[in-house]
C-alpha cells in the first residue's frame, strides 16, 4: 500500500439492478477503489437483503473498509448488515462505510458528499493519512426490526413509490422519482393520522405526507427534514396536514420552507410513532423500501451513533 493511504482491505457491495446502471460503471468503480487500496474483494448483490448478509459477513473478516455502490436501498442494507452484526458480537469494531451513488435518489450520498463526482469522494476519502468518520445514527424500525439510514414515512412518498413500482423502466434517476410523485398528486387523498414523539401527540388529523428521519434528503432533491443532522442523537419528524395545497408541495418540499406553514408540524425525539386511525393499513416506507402489510402503526426508534461513515474532514451538522 503506498506511504500514507490508511486503507488496506476493502471490501466494495455492488448492487447491479440499481438505478438502472451498466456493468461497465461497477468495473470503472471497482478499478477506481482498487488502486487506492491494499486489497480490493467485490461483490455483486444477486436478491434483496444480499447486501445485507454480505456486510455482516465482512465483520467477521475483519476488513478496514466497505464501500457501498448503489442507490439508498443498497447502503440501508449494508448499514443494516453491519448494525445487526455489531449488536449480536458487542465489542467487535464495525468498519467505516464508503457510500457512493448508484441509484435512483441517491439522498444519502448527497447528504454526506453533495453532489461531487464519485471519483473525487474515493480519492478524498482514501487517499487522505487516516478516515475522517461521522458517526451516523440509525433508524430502528421497531415493526419490522430492520433499520433506516436516512429516515421512514407515510402519505405522499410512500404512495410514490407505490407509483414508481408501476412506472418502472420508463424513467430513471431523480426524473424517474418526479415523475412518480406528480403522478401520484393527481389522485392523492390525505389520510386521517396520528402523529406522537417520545410518547408526546404532536398532530391529529389529515395527513398528506408524515416523514421521520436523520437526513434532510428524500428522492435525492426533495428538503423535507431541512433542520436534520445525521449524527445529533435525534430522529426529526414533520408532519404535514390536510390543508396543505398538494399543488403547493412539490415546490415548497424542494428549499425546505414547508416548516414554515402553518398546516405543518416539526419535531424532534428518540421514537416517534405513526398511526392511521381509520382502521384502513398506513402505506409505510423506509429508505425507499415499501413495508407491506396491513399495520396501521409504525413506530421509529433513534440508534445513537452506530455507524462509522466516512466524510469530508470539514463536514459539519447540516452542511451542505
Amino acid at each position: 500500500m503506498p506511504q500514507g493511504r490508511w486503507a488496506g482491505f476493502a471490501l466494495l457491495i455492488a448492487n447491479p439492478a440499481a438505478g438502472g446502471r451498466s456493468p461497465e460503471l461497477i468495473d470503472a468503480v471497482a478499478a477506481h477503489c482498487a488502486e487506492r487500496v491494499s486489497v480490493l474483494d467485490v461483490v455483486r448483490t444477486g436478491y434483496p437483503g444480499h447486501a445485507s448478509e454480505i456486510a455482516a459477513k465482512a465483520m467477521d473478516e475483519r476488513v478496514d473498509l466497505v464501500i457501498s455502490f448503489g442507490g439508498d436501498g443498497t447502503t440501508r442494507e449494508v448499514a443494516s448488515g453491519l448494525a445487526r452484526a455489531a449488536q449480536a458480537r458487542p465489542g467487535l469494531a464495525v468498519p467505516p462505510l464508503l457510500h457512493l451513488p448508484g441509484g435512483t435518489g441517491n439522498s444519502f450520498y448527497r447528504e454526506v458528499w453533495s453532489d461531487q463526482p464519485w471519483q473525487r469522494t474515493v480519492d478524498a476519502a482514501l487517499l487522505a493519512d487516516r478516515p475522517s468518520l461521522r458517526r451516523v445514527d440509525l433508524a430502528h424500525i421497531v415493526d419490522a426490526d430492520d433499520f433506516a439510514l436516512l429516515g421512514a414515512g407515510s402519505g405522499l412518498i410512500a404512495e410514490a413509490l407505490v407509483t414508481a413500482a408501476r412506472i418502472a423502466g420508463e424513467s430513471h434517476g431523480r426524473d424517474r422519482y418526479q415523475q412518480s410523485v406528480a403522478l401520484t398528486l393527481r389522485d392523492f387523498a390525505p389520510y386521517p393520522g396520528r402523529v406522537s414523539v417520545d410518547g408526546r401527540t404532536v398532530h391529529e388529523g389529515t395527513v398528506i405526507l408524515a416523514n421521520v428521519g436523520g437526513g434532510r434528503y428524500r428522492g435525492g432533491q426533495f428538503k423535507v427534514l431541512p433542520h436534520s443532522v445525521l449524527d445529533d442523537g435525534l430522529l426529526d419528524v414533520c408532519v404535514i396536514g390536510g390543508e396543505l395545497s398538494l399543488r403547493d408541495l412539490p415546490g415548497l418540499t424542494r428549499d425546505g420552507s414547508h416548516v414554515h406553514r402553518p398546516e405543518v408540524v416539526y419535531a424532534r425525539g428518540r421514537s416517534i410513532v405513526l398511526e392511521r386511525t381509520d382502521g384502513n393499513p398506513l402505506t409505510f416506507e423506509y429508505d425507499g423500501e415499501l413495508q407491506t402489510g396491513s399495520a396501521q402503526r409504525h413506530t421509529v426508534e433513534v440508534m445513537p451513533g452506530v455507524l462509522p461513515v466516512l466524510a469530508p474532514p470539514a463536514a459539519r451538522p447540516g452542511g451542505e
